[in-house]
């Protein structure tokens, strides 16, 4: 399967847009589909780290040590 995505004059507003177009672009001619999905998911997993770091949702060494300890 083929994809030809077209995106050169490209302009948006969107920031979180204007930086999925910059990866893509970036990105090997072989990549495949799911490589780009499995990237995207990356992408939003470290966004919603950073907002849950800047939002003071974090939990120290010592918290999680004890968490995991329950799983014993």
């Amino acid at each position: 399967m083929t994809f030809y995505l077209i995106i050169e004059n490209m302009t948006t507003t969107n920031p979180l847009k204007e930086e999925v177009i910059s990866l893509i672009k970036e990105l090997p001619d072989d990549i495949t589909l799911d490589d780009i999905l499995y990237l995207l998911y990356i992408k939003q997993k470290l966004l919603k780290a950073k907002e849950d770091f800047a939002q003071g949702r974090t939990y120290s060494h010592k918290q999680v040590k004890y968490m995991a300890s329950e799983y014993d």
